[in-house]
């Protein structure tokens, strides 16, 4: 090192709690201890905020934390740029403070927006996730992986800021309806394939129990999908390493919601696409055998989830698909490293997969129903 070179080092290390709690009244327990005192900022969709949030806000008020709430339209279309100005706007008008607390209410597109936003405004205040989606409650909550949309590509504006506690009430998946709770399985099948083979074994023999929505059964399948992504990103939290497991699905996924706008297509049910991509690719290479192909597909088609383009609710060119991944590759540093399952519970990831035996799986699963 030169006499004109000084060496600086940032070295920065997050913890905080996810509590799996039954009902509202055990979150609002959760959250007056976890806020501490702070301002509570709650920020909603449009939706949660008649079903959940309001009251919410009511109840946290009549425990002494002074509250103030706002809310955006819902869906993936409304995960982007405009809509975090529009809440930074909101919080530069508001009384929050450097040390108070920004509630995140809701599914994942208002988790990673609202994620982000608190990342920025003031360079960074504290944000506690309340999920209300079983994707939210398995994945997006978990992480601190916060993002908006672009044209272009999904989550392509974002960073990585770790939230200051996680409250998940499985009560609140009693009013998510069918469709919702599917995409949130795609997520939990997705952690059991790379690495849970008692988590999938769960899914496969108590599916009917999770559709039902018996409180029990979710509390064991959040609790068990939870615990897998917390141990994963555990190893290398920032994505330094881009050898992710936990991408499973997400590859062919995400272009698929690219090129089907961000909207008609639920994540999930894009990652239920992508793993079945996937998994006929190692299949095809050898590395995975015919029964567990089989066996994967079964499980998503059980739960009611797509397992072919034609089960989409709209029509997609697989070819729009392909040409969509040249974004990613931009996003994962010039190659698509592929997560391809080997076995329930092992994966190995390539970094060699072409866009012919992307195009080649597409379009064997385009001509089927599921």
């Amino acid at each position: 090192m030169d006499a004109g070179t000084l060496m600086s080092t940032a070295i920065r290390s997050d913890w905080y709690p996810v509590h799996i709690v039954r009902d509202e009244s055990e979150a609002i327990e959760r959250l007056v201890h976890d806020l501490d005192g702070r301002r509570a900022a709650i920020v909603t969709d449009d939706i949660v905020a008649a079903r959940h949030a309001r009251r919410l806000a009511e109840t946290l008020a009549t425990r002494g934390v002074s509250v103030s709430m706002t809310s955006f339209p819902p869906g993936e279309a409304n995960k982007s740029i405009s809509t975090a100005i529009g809440l930074l706007d909101w919080l530069a008008g508001s009384e929050v403070r450097r040390r108070d607390v920004v509630v995140a209410v809701g599914g994942g597109v208002v988790i990673d927006t609202v994620g982000w936003v608190a990342s920025a405004y003031m360079r960074g205040v504290p944000y506690i996730n309340v999920p209300t989606t079983l994707l939210a409650d398995v994945d997006a909550a978990l992480g601190g992986k916060v993002a908006v949309d672009h044209d272009s590509a999904k989550n392509l504006i974002g960073g990585f800021y770790q939230p200051k506690a996680v409250v998940t009430n499985i009560g609140y998946l009693d009013t998510l309806d069918d469709r919702q709770l599917r995409a949130g399985l795609a997520e939990a099948i997705k952690k059991g394939i790379i690495a849970s083979p008692d988590l999938f074994e769960l899914i496969e023999s108590e599916r009917e129990q999770i559709l039902a929505r018996d409180p029990d059964t979710l509390r064991r399948l959040v609790h068990g999908a939870s615990a897998v992504k917390c141990r994963l990103i555990e190893r290398d939290p920032y994505e330094l390493d881009l050898a992710r497991p936990l991408n499973l699905g997400h590859t062919v996924g995400h272009a698929l919601e690219t090129v089907t706008g961000y909207g008609p297509v639920l994540h999930g049910e894009a990652v239920a696409i992508g793993i079945v991509t996937a998994a006929q690719i190692a299949e095809r290479r050898g590395l995975l055998d015919r029964e567990s192909l089989c066996r994967f597909v079964d499980l998503l088609a059980r739960v009611e989830l797509p397992t072919s383009l034609p089960g989409l609710a709209v029509e997609v060119d697989p070819a729009a698909v392909v040409a969509a991944l040249g974004q990613i590759r931009k996003i994962r540093d010039g190659s698509l490293r592929f997560v391809l399952p080997t076995a329930l519970g092992e994966v190995v990831i390539a970094d060699d997969v072409a866009d012919r035996e992307i195009q080649i799986a597409l379009d064997e699963f385009a001509g089927s129903r599921r």
